[in-house]
């Protein structure tokens, strides 16, 4: 009766234990998936490299500043020359011109991303991610081409590049505000709608048994530059022209909402376990002068943004159009740093899927650049290719070839510069390093016969 009884007894024990393991073995299960990082991407809209104060401008951008100061400042970051391009690399891993889009998607245009295409999001999405847009679109001017149709779960902005800031219409009057699949009409200035909707679905919306991506994409600083006095202020006294002034405001006036979102990363326990990265999706646009533009309701800028000391402006395939201010931060994760080595907006989905462990689509040319950005001396060692709708330029460390296509007939104009010994691309050294440039001239050549013929040039 006894030995019953210590039998029974055993196996209670047993089967309690077993099933105590198997509540274990599903809590670690949960948390190991809960665990994968979360993923913060904030692009400014035409910042150039001497618009941030961590880069020696004048204008004051102390949020951006802490998280380079705090975190990785990738001092050779490359996007494409103008905004749409460099989402489509974001967003596919590769450069914007393999499917013909080498200028910013406007107009009545219906261009957008071929749906064969895995995007970063739905590659996350595949992953049990939950995925937001707040902000720019760009990729598709019909709210059935908006970011839901690509992988975001949730989305809420402008789809179209450069709107009024307090009507959100397009430069032609279009409507061009929305949230998820539905045109909406709101008020007040884009700045503070598109962040308090960020905060809003980050507090109260996502799925929080879900990691998340989210793309946190401002129209500021691009104009029309529509700012309150009190952004304004801080530059009375060391800004006398009033265009600049305008454009350091909305540098202000993102900046500190930015840190309302950092705030809110805090405060939620967030911070962690998110990797943040800054970046703009150009450089900067010397001046704006419209015309027939929103019924000539601005007078246009004479001096916007800064992309000193580097070369040219937004467009050009100089340095001061394709390398922007960009910074990775991740708390007790990444120590801070200058980093120099060689990277492109290109190269974020495959590293951010490498991060998880999941599958990188078979077209993403971008490279795996995480150990370089752990590490500054491990050093990157891809060719950077990016195709504008005026040039083309090839990065071949430490070499970069540029590349005038003319369309009446006539030859090529090629530049070769050393862009370590002369970043501010004073030098053409195409007459002087015969053999390089001919090198270099069949490794832009091989990159430019991959590209999609049919291309997107109209400008915004």
């Amino acid at each position: 009766m006894i030995n019953r009884y210590l039998q029974a007894t055993l196996s209670f024990f047993v089967l309690s234990l077993l099933i105590s393991c198997q509540k274990i073995s599903n809590s670690r299960t949960s948390k190991e998936n809960l665990s994968q990082p979360n993923f913060l991407v904030i692009i400014t809209d035409d910042a150039g490299w001497n618009d941030v104060g961590y880069n020696g401008s004048e204008i004051k951008t102390p949020n951006i500043d802490s998280l380079a100061h705090r975190g990785v400042k990738l001092n050779r970051f490359y996007v494409s020359p103008t905004c749409s391009p460099s989402r489509v690399s974001l967003l596919t891993g590769m450069p914007s011109s393999r499917i013909g889009v080498v200028a910013p998607i406007s107009g009545k245009s219906n261009k957008t991303l071929p749906d064969s295409i895995t995007t970063l999001p739905q590659a996350l999405k595949l992953n049990n991610y939950q995925n937001a847009l707040f902000g720019k679109w760009h990729l598709g001017l019909d709210i059935n081409n908006g970011p839901n149709a690509f992988g975001f779960d949730y989305s809420y902005g402008f789809l179209h590049g450069q709107i009024d800031q307090y009507t959100h219409r397009y430069k032609n009057g279009d409507a061009s505000w929305y949230r998820n699949n539905k045109m909406i009409d709101e008020e007040g200035h884009t700045t503070d709608l598109v962040t308090k909707e960020a905060i809003d679905w980050l507090t109260k919306k996502r799925d929080t048994s879900k990691s998340f991506y989210v793309q946190l994409a401002y129209s500021a600083p691009h104009f029309p530059l529509q700012e309150e006095e009190k952004w304004k202020a801080p530059y009375y006294n060391t800004i006398k022209d009033s265009s600049r002034m305008d454009f350091a405001a909305a540098m202000t006036h993102m900046d500190y909402c930015i840190g309302k979102v950092m705030e809110t990363l805090k405060s939620e326990n967030l911070e962690e376990n998110t990797l943040v990265i800054f970046m703009s999706d150009n450089g900067a646009m010397e001046h704006w002068y419209p015309t027939y533009q929103y019924d000539g309701k601005f007078k246009g800028n004479d001096v916007l943004g800064s992309n000193f000391p580097l070369r040219d402006w937004k467009t050009s395939n100089f340095e001061g159009a394709i390398r922007v201010p960009a910074i990775a931060y991740w708390k007790d994760h990444l120590s801070p740093q200058d980093n120099t080595n060689y990277m492109s907006v290109s190269d974020i989905m495959p590293t951010i899927l490498s991060l998880i462990e999941a599958d990188i689509p078979d077209y993403a040319e971008g490279t795996n650049v995480w150990t370089s950005i752990l590490n500054a001396e491990i050093e990157t060692n891809h060719d950077i290719y990016i195709r504008g709708h005026i040039q083309e330029s090839l990065i071949h460390k430490p070499w970069k070839i540029i590349r005038n296509r003319h369309k009446n007939g006539s030859l090529a104009v090629y530049q070769l510069y050393h862009i370590e010994n002369d970043p501010e691309e004073k030098f053409n050294l195409i007459n002087d390093e015969v053999e390089i440039a001919k090198q270099m001239k069949i490794l832009l050549e091989k990159q430019f016969l991959k590209d999609d013929k049919t291309v997107n040039v109209e400008l915004k």
